[in-house]
């Protein structure tokens, strides 16, 4: 392989190993220029994977959230019956400021425990991830390292 002579600088070209004879020769600044191309529509496609995984993440915790909801406000009704139920059923026993005074105190308990408990579980929680595409991108960059190392 000898250099060829462009002007005053020279251009180094590059064979491709195990191609022989007959194949094209590429300078050094074509290969580097490729690889960059090359890189960088593999970057734009994987935060393009990640930004879909995302998407459809949100779309399932927007539908699960609404669900959740509901679940919520009809539970919070049957709480309501509830609480009146359990209030008029004292009242058969205590007078009737002392049932509701029960009911309330017993009801403030429990939301104070399923507060306590809510905090804790977001405390814990971690932001979310698009996996797939952070997978994918370890996957590239061992394969890049593996053929850099060859």
């Amino acid at each position: 392989m000898s250099p060829a002579r462009t002007g005053p600088a020279t251009q180094h070209y590059v064979t491709p190993a195990g191609t022989g004879s007959q194949a094209r020769q590429e300078s050094v600044g074509a290969l580097v220029g490729r690889a960059t191309e090359q890189l960088s529509r593999l970057v734009r496609q994987e935060v393009a994977l990640a930004k879909e995984e995302l998407a459809e993440k949100g779309r399932r915790a927007g539908r699960g959230g609404g669900l959740l909801g509901a679940a919520g406000a009809f539970g919070y009704a049957g709480l309501l019956f509830l609480a009146g139920t359990a209030t008029a059923a004292l009242s058969l026993v205590l007078s009737v400021w002392a049932s509701a005074l029960i009911v309330t105190a017993v009801l403030f308990v429990i939301a104070a425990l399923l507060g306590m408990a809510g905090r804790a579980q977001l405390r814990r929680a971690t932001p979310p991830a698009p996996s797939q595409a952070i997978d994918s991108v370890r996957a590239d960059v061992e394969e890049i390292r593996e053929r850099v190392h060859r």
